[in-house]
């Protein structure tokens, strides 16, 4: 293992690096964070074409669903949501939200196309 991955700032050192990728190739013209106090967070609040979309960011090998990213969909009524993460594969948990691989982040917009 790598002497950084154990560094306690690891996770929100890769998520913020996550989230510049994502608003890099997205290119939206305004981004938002969203939380619910201390239930629901959503790292990436963003509109396409009159349509809301989300971004959850985690550094963890295994992506599952989250209660908070379901309260995101619902609450914000998202077109789709994205939970971007250095895995393996990209995978969907819901009809309306993808596990995403960073290293494929260039091929959000198509994912997320309105």
């Amino acid at each position: 293992m790598h002497p950084l991955l154990g560094h306690p700032k690891v996770g929100a050192s890769w998520e913020g690096y996550a989230l510049e990728q994502a608003l890099s190739v997205l290119r939206p013209a305004e981004a938002y964070f969203w939380a619910i106090h201390s239930t629901a967070e959503l790292d990436l609040l963003f509109f396409t074409s009159g349509k809301r979309y989300g971004i959850e960011v985690k550094f963890s090998e295994a992506l599952e669903m989250m209660h908070s990213m379901y309260t995101a969909l619902q609450d914000l009524g998202l077109e789709h949501l994205c939970g971007i993460y250095p895995g393996e594969q990209n995978y969907p948990v819901h009809d309306r939200i993808t596990i995403w691989l960073l290293q494929n982040v260039s091929d959000l917009p198509q994912l997320l196309k309105p």
